[in-house]
């Protein structure tokens, strides 16, 4: 099963309310995702009070350049891995200000899965304070249906970390 965009909505806005009542903010940082975790964010009226901003590094070179992931990184563990999500949420969180972060690098499909990671892989890191908690999980389908499950764990991840910062 897959999370319809009600859903979605529905675990945003519980998002937002659990950082408003603790006065805090969260940013993104997305690769395989393209932005889909910021839209949900933003589609909950204002959103602006609780969400600081977005970065869709796509490709190895905006990561790069615009989050500072270490090129050293990329080349010896490739943009779908642990230590890249979370060089991209350090980044998203310092950049903004944001009391939390999540990253997001996956496969989505249908081609570039490999033996080592194959399609449907998909690497998290949520930032919150001094600590970063990563999960790295296995979705299967299409791609539409992996990426919505990587936007919902995404979003489940920034709700327990601001569940547990109130």
């Amino acid at each position: 099963m897959q999370p319809s965009d009600r859903e979605l909505e529905a675990l945003a806005a519980r998002l937002g309310e659990a950082l408003l009542a603790c006065n805090r903010t969260a940013c993104t940082a997305e690769s395989c995702t393209g932005g889909w975790v910021a839209k949900v964010m933003t589609d909950v009226p204002g959103s602006s009070r609780w969400f600081a901003a977005g970065f869709v590094t796509y490709a190895n070179e905006a990561k790069a350049g615009l989050l500072d992931v270490p090129d050293t990184l990329l080349e010896a563990h490739g943009a779908v891995s642990e230590p890249v999500v979370i060089a991209m949420a350090n980044a998203a969180q310092s950049r903004t200000g944001a009391e939390f972060a999540v990253a997001v690098s996956g496969v989505a499909g249908p081609g570039g899965g490999t033996v080592e990671k194959p399609v449907g892989t998909v690497w998290f890191a949520w930032a919150a304070a001094d600590r970063v908690r990563t999960a790295q999980r296995f979705f299967e389908g299409n791609r539409e249906r992996i990426r919505r499950l990587s936007v919902e764990c995404a979003l489940e991840g920034l709700l327990n970390d601001a569940v547990a910062g109130q």
